[in-house]
């Protein structure tokens, strides 16, 4: 999804999309290959730069630095071919997945719709 990115609302939601987009993406690979043998499992988290990026009053000046998504490997034991994917974990991660990109468009149209509002005043 692109949208022009103009404010700091705009940046952080734009952030917060393309760091939920990784980890769909993520997950989905995990779940591509829960049967790969030796195939280690990864997680993305990219809330903690975003929420470093906020607090470091980043978004203030309308310049939010290209967040550092964080790929790391799962703590999720490994099974007998060395695969350590969790099907129950990977389908919590991706219902939770589409219920943050289900409130993230929801801020998204609010936002312009206030933004549109405002600029009719």
């Amino acid at each position: 999804m692109s949208f022009a990115v103009s404010d700091a609302v705009s940046e952080v939601l734009h952030a917060a999309l393309n760091g939920l987009s990784t980890r769909q993406n993520v997950t989905s690979n995990n779940l591509a290959n829960i049967d790969t043998p030796n195939f280690r499992a990864t997680s993305v988290d990219f809330e903690t730069s975003l929420r470093e990026a906020i607090g470091g009053g980043a978004v203030e000046d309308n310049v939010l630095p290209t967040l550092n998504v964080q790929e790391t490997p799962t703590d999720t034991p490994v099974g007998a071919n060395g695969n350590n994917v969790d099907l129950r974990k990977e389908q919590v991660a991706m219902i939770q997945t589409q219920y943050q990109y289900q409130v993230l468009g929801q801020a998204i149209a609010a936002h312009y719709q206030l933004t549109q509002q405002a600029t009719v005043m």
